[in-house]
């Protein structure tokens, strides 16, 4: 049986930095909306808080390490970086920065273009843009030649038959994907590299037609995945008129809450994809430290149903290659998101320890 790597998604916040220090307060983080987040209603688990690690600062080489490491022993074989690159400004890169400069920690790794909005809601649209991206011909080539120059000839990097895998989290928002894939390509094979390209499935970009731009592979998202919206729409009309009514009335807030166990039943009974898509599972959502109102709480997660899940995603992929077998987890560290591997006070490390079964089993 071919190997699977199991790679998380990691979010390279956790330390101060100028644009944050203007538009949310000298000194933000995410852990200051992690810190304030109170429950909704009752049996709602929030705060999330940190155990083992602490509330970490990004900048100190040691947190690093102590995260390679509690990665290791738990069976994840990666991280995948969020970049965020706007026309060559660059926000949150220090912690690769000194990962590429310091050579350490030594775990493997591989990037994903986090391409939109920054906004004050966080939630890639128009409205309230803190800094915006603007696609164009020259920017494509200036963003990949830093890649090729800075970061995918780490010897760390994660590649699939020698060629670096590179994500774009929203491929649908660029005018013209597929000529940003063609410019990248000539500008690696100038330097005799091949790249390997995937598109990040989420919302409602899914489908092998979306794969003709010219990438190799797709990667779920969980859970902003299509089959959400065709999960919601499946209920029963009782718990269709539930779900609404907690979304338009309950607590001012408009929360949109959805049971874990009964969408991972579902998602778990659909057909595999006829094309390369990378499967995906997450631990836990709940997004309410970010948000005033319209939070997506994936609801009554434990250790168990997510072990549950994840084995079941194991044992259903077949790998496309000795090379292209990926599974993704997300995430490692969405604290605000609610959304994390990493040890909680609630939970402690059972989450880690349910990847491990799972990987090992």
């Amino acid at each position: 049986m071919k190997k699977k790597r199991v790679i998380a998604f990691y979010l390279p916040q956790y330390h101060p930095f100028p644009e944050n220090d203007e538009w949310w307060g000298k000194g933000f983080t995410e852990w200051t909306n992690v810190a304030k987040a109170r429950p909704l209603f009752k049996g709602h688990y929030q705060p999330h808080l940190p155990a083992d690690l602490g509330f970490y600062d990004l900048r100190v080489p040691e947190v690093r390490e102590q995260q390679a490491e509690m990665a290791k022993k738990y069976g994840i074989d990666g991280f995948c970086y969020y970049h965020y690159w706007f026309n060559g400004h660059q926000l949150m890169q220090r912690p690769l920065e000194e990962v590429l400069s310091l050579g350490k920690p030594d775990f493997p790794f591989m990037l994903c273009w986090a391409n939109e909005n920054w906004t004050r809601a966080w939630d890639g649209e128009q409205k309230d843009v803190l800094i915006k991206q603007i696609y164009n011909e020259d920017d494509d080539r200036k963003h990949i030649q830093y890649l090729l120059d800075n970061v995918f000839l780490d010897p760390r990097y994660i590649k699939v038959d020698g060629k670096p895998v590179f994500c774009v989290y929203r491929s649908n928002l660029l005018p013209d994907m597929g000529r940003t894939i063609h410019i990248w390509r000539e500008e690696a094979m100038k330097q005799g590299v091949e790249l390997y390209l995937c598109r990040v499935e989420s919302f409602n970009s899914a489908g092998e037609k979306y794969l003709q731009d010219g990438f190799d592979a797709a990667i779920e998202f969980q859970p902003f995945t299509p089959y959400m919206k065709t999960f919601i729409k499946a209920k029963s009309p009782i718990c269709k008129f539930i779900y609404n009514l907690n979304r338009h009335f309950f607590n001012r807030c408009k929360k949109r809450k959805v049971d874990y166990a009964a969408y991972v039943e579902y998602t778990s009974k659909l057909p595999t994809p006829n094309y390369r898509l990378y499967p995906c599972v997450t631990p836990m959502w709940d997004n309410t430290s970010r948000r005033i109102q319209k939070m997506f709480i994936l609801s009554d997660s434990t250790p168990e149903k997510y072990g549950n899940w994840l084995s079941s995603v194991m044992r259903k992929f077949k790998p496309f290659s000795e090379q292209e077998n990926f599974v993704f987890i997300n995430a490692w560290n969405e604290w605000a998101e609610g959304n994390h591997l990493e040890p909680d006070a609630k939970w402690g490390s059972q989450y880690l320890e349910e990847t491990k079964k799972a990987v090992e089993n």
